[in-house]
Parts: C-alpha cells; sequence; structure tokens
C-alpha cells in the first residue's frame, strides 16, 4: 500500500469517526440518573440541555436549565393525551434549541411520583421526535435541592436550533390500532392508573371502566415516594402480575400522562421489547361505544357523580 493510499484511508476512516463520536452519550448517561451522576455529568459535559417541565422555575432551578412548562406538550383540553402536529412540536423544540444529538435531561419539581409523569411523557414525545440521548432525573428538582447541590434562579436561554425532526410511531399506538388489537387478544394492555379508576368506582375524563382485557398496573406501585423504586423491586412487581406475557405491551391511562410512567419503566428501564404507549388513552377510548370492562350501570355511574358533586359542595 503507498503512502497516498494509506493516508487516504485514514482520512476516510476519520471523516467516519467524527460523527459517531459526536453522537455518543456523555460517560456516566443513563435514562435515569440520580442527582449525584447528573451532577458529575454536567461537570464534565456542560453541553447537556436541562429542561424543566414542572415546578417553579422562577424560584429555583438546576443551573443551566431551561424553562420548558408541560403544557406545551399537551393536547387539546377535550383531549389533553393527543399528540400535537409536528408542526407545533417542531417549534417547541427549535425554541429549546435542540438538535437530534442533545442530550437530553428533562426535570420535573420532584412534589410526587405523579409529577414523574410529566418528564415521562416530555421524555416520550422527544425520544418519538428523534431526539437519541434523554434521560430523566429520579426524585426531580426536589432529590437535586436536598442534596445540596447548587440552585439558581436565574433564567437561562438558548439560541432557536432549526431541527427538523420527523415524528415516529415506533413507541406508539393508535386508538384503531388498539381496537384491532383488543379484538384480537394479541397486547398485553396495562392500565397505568390506580385501582379506583380501572375498577371503574372513579372516573374523570372519559367513561368509568377500562379497556376490555386490560391489567392493573397503578403506577404508584413503582414508587417510593416521589423516586423510581430499585429495579430489583420493579422487576418483582412485574414478574408477579398476573397478564401473561405478549409480543407488544401497551400502557394507557386516562390521558396518556401516568401511561407515559409505566411506558418509561417498562420500554427504559425494564427493556422490555416493543412497549408502547397509547397517548390518547381512556379519554379518546371511551368517546365511542368501545369494548370496555369493568363499566358500571348507567343508573349507577350518574348516581355515583351526584354524590360526588354534593360531596365537593359540602366539602366532604
Amino acid at each position: 500500500m503507498t503512502f497516498l493510499t494509506r493516508f487516504c484511508v485514514l482520512a476516510l476512516a476519520a471523516v467516519l469517526w467524527i460523527p459517531l463520536a459526536a453522537t455518543a452519550a456523555p460517560q456516566g448517561w443513563t435514562a435515569l440518573l440520580e442527582p449525584a451522576q447528573l451532577a458529575n455529568i454536567l461537570a464534565a459535559t456542560p453541553e447537556v440541555r436541562i429542561l424543566q417541565v414542572t415546578g417553579d422555575y422562577e424560584e429555583g432551578h438546576i443551573p443551566g436549565a431551561i424553562s420548558a412548562p408541560y403544557a406545551q406538550f399537551r393536547g387539546p383540553r377535550e383531549n389533553p393525551g393527543a399528540v400535537s402536529s409536528i408542526e407545533t412540536l417542531t417549534t417547541i423544540v427549535q425554541s429549546l434549541g435542540l438538535n437530534a444529538d442533545t442530550p437530553v435531561v428533562v426535570v420535573h419539581g420532584g412534589s410526587n411520583a405523579a409529577d414523574f409523569g410529566a418528564a415521562a411523557r416530555v421524555y416520550w414525545t422527544l425520544k418519538s421526535l428523534g431526539i437519541k440521548d434523554l434521560a430523566l432525573l429520579n426524585g426531580g428538582f426536589n432529590a437535586w435541592s436536598s442534596a445540596n447541590l447548587p440552585v439558581s434562579t436565574q433564567t437561562h436561554r438558548v439560541a432557536a436550533s432549526s431541527f427538523q425532526p420527523q415524528w415516529s410511531d415506533q413507541y406508539r399506538v393508535r386508538t384503531e390500532e388498539v381496537e384491532e388489537l383488543v379484538m384480537q387478544k394479541s397486547a398485553r394492555l396495562l392500565d397505568a392508573r390506580t385501582p379506583d379508576f380501572y375498577e371503574g368506582s372513579t372516573s374523570s375524563t372519559g367513561m368509568p371502566g377500562t379497556i376490555k382485557g386490560a391489567s392493573n398496573l397503578s403506577f404508584n406501585t413503582l414508587f417510593e415516594g416521589s423516586r423510581v423504586k430499585p429495579v430489583t423491586q420493579i422487576s418483582e412487581i412485574l414478574a408477579a402480575q398476573s397478564q401473561p406475557s405478549a409480543a407488544l405491551t401497551v400502557s394507557f391511562c386516562n390521558t396518556g400522562h401516568l401511561a407515559a410512567i409505566n411506558w418509561f419503566i417498562l420500554s427504559e428501564l425494564q427493556k422490555v421489547p416493543n412497549t408502547k404507549l397509547y397517548a390518547e388513552s381512556m379519554t379518546e377510548w371511551s368517546m365511542t361505544s368501545r369494548p370496555m370492562d369493568n363499566q358500571p350501570n348507567r343508573l349507577r355511574h350518574y348516581w355515583r357523580m351526584t354524590t360526588d358533586w354534593f360531596g365537593s359542595l359540602l366539602g366532604a
């Protein structure tokens, strides 16, 4: 091999290697980070983007974090779980200065387990838009501040990007697909809501009850306070699930908020293959007479609504 040939080979290898190195996740990166882990990553990789989606940003946040209110990632009032148009989502990610290879940590306030759902839903959205390196902070901002790590009240802004994301349905099922899955009994359907919603004794958006054939994996069984339980404990909880395994696992709730928690834990932490989120969830499912389980009869349903209304008037 001549010198010129060797030079060309090495030059080509260098060109091919550069983008691979540039898109590698920061050292120590995992889908769920502890505050100390994140602090170490930020010290070594300051270009990591921190998005705070819930909590009082002005009262305090991780230094360098950007305010990215959860509400902007949600659908309309009549169907909050609906996925926004690609045009709307593009505007959002560009305003946050994101690109496909920007390492992003999504942070919630840390008030409770349900608060984690906001961060998980944003994580799912960004992953569906093609952002490669994503993480959540276990315990949220409260865990960060409780660890006596630096806190800032200074508003941080970044330049907009020109990122043109492409939406992928790799992690999503739509209503018509769920209808087919229910008919064929070919998926593991997991209701992420608490048992009172699953059993039909309580409802908020949509009619009471659950999707036909679904089992219950309440999101709060996977938490200790506002922190995700250790992986070994979660594995034991999942092993105790009575519903048999299937080629496809679908997580749902009322509006795709709590279901995003279960999706994240199953897909990103437990590595359960082919786990997807039904974003529109029960709100859309119960808009028409689709197959459901645990539905109370109509008289019982309206009686409960009436008693709940009177209870609210009396402060009960």
